[in-house]
């Protein structure tokens, strides 16, 4: 039976990571197809990334027939799973989304702050076209997305386009949980995590080792310095006081918000001394290309794990698997709320552990929120649907309140300075706000 994954952005660094997962899994998810997409401005890397792929499938042996095109429409005709890994405007609109708000005083980071706003910006009007496509084209198809704000597009899709059957994934669960089998030296499979919140705005409430929950455990090792940060966030080490007052894992994005103070003079710092990590990132993958060119590569190279979305694909790979073998295992993803945190509206975006069956996610329910976080959480999700709503509606005023309503903003001059400088910078990614 013909089993066919087509991976919008398939230039992509990431790439040879989903492509190594699907060998893996070729026993289980025997994919006979795998198309790469991209656009002309990716032309060169899609190339690059297409005959390193091919090179990584001659040598695992498995049957996977591998192509790469620009023609989008034609290569999602008869696909099973599509997966999203786009960046609109590439790695320079992101050192814009950096730099811009730091010239200001105010956080530079890719998915939050002011940056995260215009990276859902730019990346809705684009993902919409596509679930349309998608819903015409291979309407049974299943949408992984694991593009940038996660939540925030998971959600415009599910709410305002056609096709109904998208998912969000996210490496941070996936990071918390390995990190934390790390630290109490047992297998990864052997934790689970109880998350409660939203993507980049999730929080650990439970850790379970074979059954056995051992919270407390993790999180005195967590006053003590554990760090579970992907590569582009510098863990700064959380008090014992807000560990003990909170009772909850925080996530590496938390610093955000709970440190902001210090992680913006780090930055502002960084940003004077080395530029952004939007730069570091271009020279990473200049080195990383440089590497996926060699004709002697055959399997996807250790440097790639540097960046921060690294295991992204594992986690995609995984759901893929579960979905189309009906496993009904757990598995954290991005995903109607649906009743799971009374709290938040049923037809939110939550990040959640759910049971994976062939018809998509079914969230475990989580319950309400603790006090210590509800505030917080019931507020980042109302600046989410603004977004979205600003997204869709190209309304200037929308724009505006999203910034506003920023946590890292929050300030009335502020913000109108820096939404306006972003607007112009990038405008010809911006169609709705034209």
């Amino acid at each position: 039976m013909a089993l066919k994954v087509v991976v919008i952005g398939g230039g992509s660094s990431y790439t040879p990571e989903i492509i190594e997962g699907l060998i893996k899994r070729h026993s289980s998810f025997p994919v006979t197809e795998i198309v790469l997409v991209d656009i002309e401005a990716g032309k060169e890397k899609l190339q690059i990334i297409g005959e390193l792929s091919k090179r990584m499938i001659e040598k695992s042996g498995k049957s996977i027939n591998l192509s790469w095109t620009l023609d989008r429409r034609k290569a999602l005709q008869g696909a099973d799973f599509v997966s999203t890994q786009i960046r609109v405007g590439g790695l320079e609109a992101r050192a814009k989304d950096e730099r811009i708000p730091l010239s200001h005083g105010f956080i530079g980071q890719e998915t939050n702050g002011a940056g995260g706003i215009f990276k859902a910006f730019r990346t809705i009007p684009v993902l919409m076209e596509l679930a349309a496509d998608i819903h015409h084209i291979c309407p049974d198809a299943w949408m992984i997305n694991f593009t940038n704000p996660a939540g925030i597009i998971t959600e415009a899709l599910l709410k305002h386009s056609q096709h109904d059957k998208v998912i969000g994934v996210c490496n941070i669960p996936y990071n918390m949980r390995h990190s934390t089998a790390e630290i109490l030296h047992v297998a990864p499979e052997e934790v689970d995590i109880q998350f409660v919140g939203m993507n980049h705005f999730v929080f650990g409430r439970r850790v379970f080792v074979s059954g056995i929950d051992r919270t407390q455990e993790v999180l005195e090792k967590l006053k003590q310095g554990l760090d579970y940060s992907p590569a582009n966030i510098v863990n700064l080490g959380w008090s014992s006081t807000f560990i003990d007052a909170l009772g909850l894992l925080p996530n590496p994005y938390h610093q955000y918000y709970y440190q902001t103070e210090e992680v913006l003079k780090k930055d502002i710092k960084a940003f004077e001394e080395n530029g952004t990590r939007a730069e570091k990132v271009q020279e990473l993958e200049r080195s990383l290309f440089k590497l996926y060119t060699n004709p002697d590569l055959h399997d996807k190279p250790k440097e790639l794990e540097e960046r921060g979305g690294a295991f992204y694909s594992d986690v995609a790979c995984s759901l893929m698997d579960s979905i189309y073998n009906n496993k009904k295992d757990i598995q954290t993803v991005n995903t109607r709320n649906n009743g799971a945190i009374p709290d938040l509206p049923n037809d939110a975006v939550i990040e959640v552990n759910s049971v994976i069956t062939k018809n998509g996610p079914k969230p475990l329910v989580v319950g309400p929120l603790p006090s210590s976080i509800k505030g917080m959480v019931t507020h980042m999700k109302a600046f989410e649907e603004q977004v979205i709503q600003a997204g869709i509606s190209g309304s200037y005023n929308d724009a505006y309140i999203a910034m506003l309503m920023n946590p890292l903003m929050q300030d009335e001059k502020g913000s109108k300075l820096v939404l306006d400088e972003l607007l112009e910078a990038h405008k010809a990614f911006l169609p709705q706000f034209n």
